[in-house]
């Protein structure tokens, strides 16, 4: 719902955040069927034009499922050695490692794993639904 603005007492309407208004009488409330109606065809005007503006499709249909999925795996394994790597020279006491820098490291790598692993299972669930459906 869009954040009220002001209000105009002269025209009675109230003027809206998304640049429509809403018609309303000295009561307070809105004032009759006509004015709802053409109020709504404000918003839907407003939601086709949201809608025409939505970024087109890539024009690519070669894109390679197996390839964006190793990719993004590959991406968690990356986070996963990295966090490794500083939780070892943490370990070791290099001066330049921070404790926040690892505990950081260690925790972007184990939002990324368990992504990944979500990614998962709604993969093979939907596996699991596509196998069940019936020929």
């Amino acid at each position: 719902m869009p954040a009220i603005r002001k209000y105009s007492p002269l025209v009675g309407s109230i003027i809206a955040e998304n640049r429509f208004t809403i018609p309303i009488s000295q009561s307070g409330l809105i004032m009759s069927n006509i004015e709802i109606n053409r109020v709504l065809g404000q918003i839907r005007l407003m939601q086709d034009q949201i809608r025409s503006t939505t970024i087109p499709a890539q024009t690519d249909p070669a894109v390679d499922f197996g390839a964006v999925l190793k990719g993004a795996i590959d991406t968690v394994n990356g986070h996963q050695q990295y966090a490794g790597q500083l939780a070892r020279a943490f370990e070791r006491g290099d001066p330049g490692i921070n404790l926040s820098d690892v505990m950081i490291a260690g925790q972007k790598s184990g939002l990324a794993f368990q992504s990944m692993l979500q990614a998962r299972n709604k993969l093979v669930d939907a596996y699991k639904d596509v196998m069940n459906m019936p020929m």
